[in-house]
């Protein structure tokens, strides 16, 4: 978003000319001849800095800088002050003025103040965005071995160079989250704020403050003005989970940021402009919940510009073993021990077993077998007992094993038990030892 400032001059040639100036760098400028009008303009609109002379008509410059210091505390002031004036400039100061200019000023000078005054909030909004989201990783991985994943990564691919807004579908824990980082930092804003909210975890009220912030006073312990996420992330990307649980007003406040680019604090009057990407992601059916009333069918279409479905784990066994290897390496270091991988048997428990918690549960159960374990790979024994169960619960015709399979299985995890020892292991399984060797070889 452009940087937005107003000029408050009585003297025409003075304004124009430092409008001008301010142009050619980019900024985004207004004037107003009088005190009065500026304070008008500020109250009606969102400024970045004032510059604004100590003698005008209507309202002079000091006390357009208290009310300013009311209406709007996040403008910054600058106080142009005729020679002489320097008992006003300390005055001015004090009542918060970011600086002063004695006349007569050169225009370089004016600028180097207004520069400072961008640098400033600048690194205000990186540090507010740093405690709002002080865990981002930009080191993202993503495992795709299976067919469906990486269809959905080439997509991302294809619209890397793009800005529109993406509806993530898909259950609970396929990873929406980390794939909408992924748009991210692949696209033009990778160098811009990423922030996330999940709409599910707040009341509509505080949904709406942490969305959009609010003016001091605008309810109840309101002790002072907020930003909100969709202000810090200007020029970057927010991220909304569980975007199906917004009432039905967020909604249309949202659609209004989507289509206008601007919205108003809680409490506000002014409208706040803004650039940010907008990535959503649901769990629900959307189509059921637009029947039913509870969505806009108009918001759905703006988000909906790029759909990209996630497919659930239990539809991309592929990618179990690789995840499951992933998660292993993750938390290894967090316990002090040294395994070195999963065991076949326990691979085959997990690709056998339907994962409703998806990639979720997945690394949960990694982390939980890591805890447990005390041999150098991850035996059956340290994954939770509820996985066999539910694989008998769930069974398909297209899961059934043959007899050959579960003997095989079965005489592996013996021979694991045993330390690799095969004679011992044909010895308790009453075969013989190339018999045991046929059958761990045939796949």
């Amino acid at each position: 978003m452009a940087f937005r400032v107003l000029v408050a001059e009585d003297e025409e040639i003075t304004r124009k000319h430092i409008i001008n100036t301010l142009r050619e760098e980019n900024f985004e400028v207004e004037g107003a001849d009088n005190g009065a009008d500026a304070l008008g303009l500020i109250s009606s609109d969102d400024f970045d800095v004032l510059i604004a002379d100590i003698k005008m008509p209507k309202m002079d410059g000091l006390e357009l800088l208290s009310r300013v210091k009311q209406e709007s505390p996040e403008t910054e002031v600058i106080i142009i002050t005729g020679f002489g004036s320097i008992n006003s400039a300390v005055e001015a100061m004090k009542k918060g003025a970011f600086d002063y200019l004695p006349k007569p000023f050169d225009l370089d000078e004016l600028m180097l103040k207004v520069d400072k005054v961008r640098d400033q909030k600048s690194l205000e909004k990186e540090n507010v965005a740093l405690k709002a989201y002080l865990n981002m990783d930009k080191d993202i991985s993503v495992i795709a071995r299976s067919r469906s994943m990486k269809k959905v990564l080439d997509i991302i691919r294809s619209i890397q160079d793009s800005d529109c807004t993406v509806l993530l579908t898909g259950e609970s824990g396929v990873g929406k989250n980390l794939l909408a980082k992924v748009i991210h930092y692949s696209s033009p804003r990778r160098d811009r704020l990423f922030l996330s909210l999940n709409c599910a975890t707040f009341t509509e009220d505080l949904l709406a403050s942490e969305l959009f912030g609010h003016e001091k006073g605008a309810f109840t312990g309101a002790d002072a003005q907020k930003q909100g996420l969709m202000q810090i992330a200007d020029s970057g990307t927010l991220y909304l989970d569980e975007i199906g649980e917004l009432s039905t007003s967020l909604q249309a406040k949202l659609l209004k940021v989507i289509e206008e680019k601007e919205f108003f604090r809680v409490g506000g009057t002014k409208p706040i402009r803004v650039d940010v990407r907008i990535i959503a992601a649901t769990n629900r059916n959307i189509s059921e919940a637009i029947a039913e009333g509870s969505f806009r069918r108009d918001l759905y279409y703006r988000l909906n510009v790029m759909e990209m479905y996630i497919p659930p784990l239990r539809d991309r066994k592929s990618d179990i073993e690789p995840l499951s290897k992933f998660f292993l390496k993750k938390h290894l270091p967090n316990y002090g021990k040294k395994i070195k991988g999963l065991t076949q048997e326990s691979l085959q428990i997990l690709k056998d077993y339907s994962f409703p918690g998806n990639v979720r549960e997945l690394e949960n159960i990694i982390e939980r077998a890591i805890i447990l374990e005390k041999s150098p790979f991850i035996t059956p024994e340290s994954l939770p007992h509820t996985l066999n169960l539910f694989q008998i619960e769930t069974l398909e015709p297209d899961t059934v094993k043959s007899l050959d399979q579960v003997n095989r299985a079965y005489a592996r995890s013996v021979v694991e038990m045993l330390g690799g020892n095969k004679a011992e292991a044909a010895r308790l399984l009453h075969i013989s030892r190339t018999s045991l060797w046929r059958m761990l070889k045939e796949e």
